[in-house]
């Protein structure tokens, strides 16, 4: 190991035994509910982010743990991510189907827009609007962090939406599962909806782990096609941003070899992340029968441990006094944002029948 490489690995040990720490409460939380209740009511999946946003709510971490606290929600997600494509059987992804294909780009297309006219009846700035819609209908943090660039939004409004997203994402984990098991959703179902509505990948497996095996292969695969919307959303928006902005009477950049608006190029990594690309391989490698069976089980607690190890980051990493700070309007958009992105993904799981 080279000494800048020992020294980047240094410096990720405080916020990793941060995160280990969270993770192995949760871990102990969810015996003690086996132990009392018979059964765990909160997985520890979802008991990692309720004890670490608790801690953060009392505790800001100083930069000293920052480093292994956003190594363990990012990367160490991203290669759960990777792992999961083992557990995906062929049969799951059949089951999926065409018309749920289609109808994931239908609604991120179409949340897009609705949301977008939402924010600006409510007044918000153009790039603030554009940023809530693509956080709330494509993957949240990923996708203002890939659009921020393509629309030319400034530093602050990329913090807030991010902050909401981050708070939100939680809120909407917690309440996810009741309301499918209110509506009585099968596995297939309630993980299509959950892939649909909730921002980010760990957040999906979280929202969807209490409904069972089935649930989390369909969510993660539907969520990675909304994230695969990303891309052309990218796309789109580097030659529709500069209209919209205009007319919302917000100046644009222009070229300097020319008259045209200046446009951000999207970077490759942003419109397909490496691990979408390793989770659809280890998919490919199953279905052809390559990936010896002794490896699945393994790889599945493996990935489940990694996002667990992750939804503890994502936690420490959530500030619940985003909202209570934030202006009232930014907050209304979000809100409406994510209930027309719901109500459209509700709509679809419905007309489809899934079993």
């Amino acid at each position: 190991m080279t000494p800048t490489l020992r020294t980047r690995a240094i410096r990720l040990i405080p916020g990793l035994a941060l995160c280990l720490a969270v993770t192995g409460a949760a871990y102990l939380c969810q015996r003690a509910e086996q132990a009392l209740l018979g059964e765990a009511w909160l997985e520890a999946l979802v008991l990692a982010i309720v004890i670490g946003t608790g801690l953060r709510s009392i505790w800001t971490p100083d930069p000293r743990w920052q480093a292994g606290i956003a190594f363990s929600a990012r990367f160490l997600l991203e290669a759960a991510v990777v792992l999961l494509g083992v557990s995906v059987s062929a049969a799951t992804i059949l089951a999926a189907g065409p018309a749920l294909l289609l109808g994931i780009a239908a609604v991120v297309v179409l949340a897009i827009a609705a949301s977008f006219v939402v924010g600006r009846l409510l007044h918000l700035p153009a790039r603030m609007a554009l940023l809530v819609a693509c956080g709330n209908s494509i993957c949240g943090n990923s996708a203002i962090a890939a659009v921020a660039p393509v629309i030319g939004a400034e530093s602050d409004d990329v913090a807030a939406s991010i902050g909401f997203t981050a708070v939100l994402g939680v809120v909407v984990v917690l309440v996810l599962p009741l309301f499918g098991a209110a509506l009585h959703l099968g596995g297939l179902q309630y993980g299509a909806l959950a892939g649909l509505t909730v921002y980010a990948v760990p957040q999906v497996l979280a929202a969807a782990a209490p409904l069972g095996s089935v649930a989390v292969q369909m969510g993660t695969l539907v969520k990675l096609v909304r994230v695969l919307m990303l891309g052309p959303v990218c796309l789109l928006l580097s030659f529709a941003a500069p209209r919209l902005c205009n007319e919302a009477g917000e100046t644009w950049p222009r070229d300097p070899a020319g008259d045209r608006p200046a446009r951000a190029r999207p970077a490759l990594h942003h419109l397909v992340p490496w691990f979408i690309a390793g989770f659809l391989a280890l998919i490919a490698l199953r279905s052809f029968g390559l990936v010896p069976e002794r490896l699945i089980a393994p790889a599945e607690t493996t990935a489940t441990f990694l996002t667990v190890v992750s939804m503890a980051a994502l936690g420490l990493g959530v500030d619940v006094r985003t909202v209570a700070s934030a202006g009232g309007r930014v907050t209304a958009a979000v809100v409406l944002s994510l209930l027309v992105l719901g109500a459209m993904s509700l709509a679809l799981v419905l007309t489809l029948h899934m079993a």
